[in-house]
C-alpha cells in the first residue's frame, strides 16, 4: 500500500493524461489507469475518421504506458451513460433555441460521477485527471477550483459544476505546470511522440465539427418541420427566410445565406414561432444576465452582492460584474457591456483566479 494513497487516473491516451498518471505514479501513489469509452464514432453518421480520446490507438497507448511501468489499466464503457443524458441534452437544448455546453456536462455529470463509482468500486481514495487547473482546501473547509498557472491552457472554466464531494478527493496536478513543461515530461519519461501528438478541440460526438448535420441525422425529419421559418428584425418586420431556427446561435454572423447591404448578426432565437431575429453588433451587448442551475464552490451561497469576474465562454477573457444569488439563480451586472450572451453557455465566475460557482446562462437582459 503507498504511503500516499491510491488513486484512479483518467487516461485518454494522450500527453496530458498519461504524464499525470506517470507523475503521480513518480510521486509515490499508487496509480490504477481507467480510459472511458464515450461514444462510438461510427453512431455520429459524419463519415469522419475516429480522432481525438474515444479511438483503439488511444487505449492501446494509455494501456501501453500503464503496463511499461508496472500499474493497473481498464477501459471502461460509459457509451450508455454518456449518449443518454449528454448528447440527448445537445439535442433538446439546440431544440429548444439555446446553445448548449456538452463537455461541461460530460465532465461534471458523466465523467467525474463514473470516476468515483468506479474509484469506490476499486478501493482508490483519490482521482486525478489531466486538466489544467487546480484543487486547493480553503479556509473556511470548502475545496475550491482555482485557474492553471498556464493562462492559454487553463480549463477551470470547464469545472465549475463539480461538487465538493468530488473536489475533496480530486487531484489536478498539472495546473501548476505550464504546457511547455508537460511536454518536456513526456519527453524525459520516453513518450517523445505525445509531445507531437495532435489535440482535438471538437465535440467528441460530433467529430467533423458539423452540429447542424449531427442534429439533422439524429432528429428525424428535422430539416422538414423547422423549415420556412422567418429572419426578422427587432420591430418583427420579416427580412426573408432561414433554414429551420436549431441551424443558428446567438451572436453568429457568417453562414446566414441572406443579403442585407450590411452585416447582420443573430441577436436571439424563438422556438415557438420558428423565427431568428438578425440586428447590428452592438444589439448583442446587454448589460444583466440571469444564470440558473448554480453550482457554488468557493462558498456555500452568496449571502450578499460581490464582484467578480464573469466569463460566458471558455475563451472569454472575463468581464468584471456585480453578482448576487437569489435561491439557485445568480443575477449578473455588468460593469461595462458584455456582448454574444448565448442562453445555454455556462457562465463561470472568478475571485482572482478561484472559481465562485457558475451555472447555465438562462437570458440576457437589457
Amino acid at each position: 500500500m503507498s504511503r500516499k494513497g491510491k488513486v484512479l487516473v483518467a487516461m485518454s491516451g494522450g500527453i496530458d493524461s498519461t504524464v499525470t498518471a506517470l507523475m503521480l505514479h513518480d510521486q509515490g501513489y499508487e496509480v490504477v489507469g481507467i480510459t472511458m469509452k464515450t461514444w462510438d464514432y461510427s453512431a455520429s453518421g459524419g463519415g469522419k475518421k475516429e480522432t481525438g480520446c474515444c479511438n483503439l490507438d488511444s487505449f492501446n497507448d494509455a494501456r501501453m504506458a500503464a503496463v511499461e511501468h508496472g500499474f493497473p489499466h481498464y477501459i471502461l464503457d460509459i457509451r450508455d451513460e454518456f449518449g443518454s443524458f449528454v448528447v440527448d441534452n445537445f439535442v433538446d437544448e439546440y431544440l429548444a433555441g439555446r446553445t448548449p455546453n456538452p463537455c461541461v456536462l460530460c465532465n461534471t455529470h458523466i465523467k467525474w460521477r463514473a470516476l468515483a463509482k468506479r474509484a469506490d468500486a476499486l478501493n482508490c481514495e483519490y482521482i486525478a485527471t489531466g486538466h489544467y487547473a487546480s484543487v486547493y482546501q480553503h479556509e473556511n473547509g470548502r475545496f475550491v477550483v482555482t485557474k492553471g498557472v498556464d493562462e492559454t491552457k487553463d480549463q477551470s472554466y470547464v469545472l465549475w459544476g463539480l461538487q465538493q464531494d468530488l473536489l475533496s478527493r480530486t487531484l489536478l496536478p498539472l495546473g501548476g505546470y505550464r504546457k511547455t513543461a508537460i511536454r518536456q515530461m513526456a519527453h524525459d519519461f520516453g513518450y517523445p511522440e505525445l509531445a507531437k501528438k495532435s489535440e482535438s478541440y471538437e465535440i467528441c460526438f460530433v467529430p467533423d465539427n458539423n452540429y447542424r448535420g449531427f442534429l439533422k441525422r439524429k432528429v428525424e425529419g428535422l430539416e422538414e418541420k423547422v423549415a420556412g421559418g422567418y429572419f426578422i428584425d427587432r420591430a418583427g418586420n420579416i427580412l426573408g427566410q432561414h433554414k429551420g431556427y436549431p441551424f443558428y446561435t446567438i451572436g453568429q454572423r457568417k453562414g446566414l445565406d441572406i443579403a442585407l447591404g450590411r452585416p447582420a448578426y443573430v441577436t436571439s432565437i424563438d422556438p415557438e414561432t420558428n423565427t431568428v431575429v438578425l440586428g447590428e453588433e452592438e444589439d448583442l451587448e446587454k448589460e444583466q444576465m440571469l444564470v440558473g442551475k448554480v453550482n457554488m464552490i468557493k462558498y456555500d451561497r452568496l449571502d450578499a452582492p460581490m464582484e467578480a469576474l464573469t466569463k460566458i465562454r471558455y475563451k472569454d477573457k472575463g468581464s468584471l460584474s456585480g453578482i448576487s444569488q437569489k435561491d439557485n439563480e445568480v443575477r449578473v451586472q455588468f460593469y461595462e457591456k458584455a456582448k454574444g450572451i448565448a442562453p445555454g453557455q455556462s457562465a463561470v465566475f472568478y475571485e482572482g483566479n478561484d472559481v465562485i460557482g457558475g451555472g447555465i446562462i438562462q437570458k440576457a437582459v437589457f
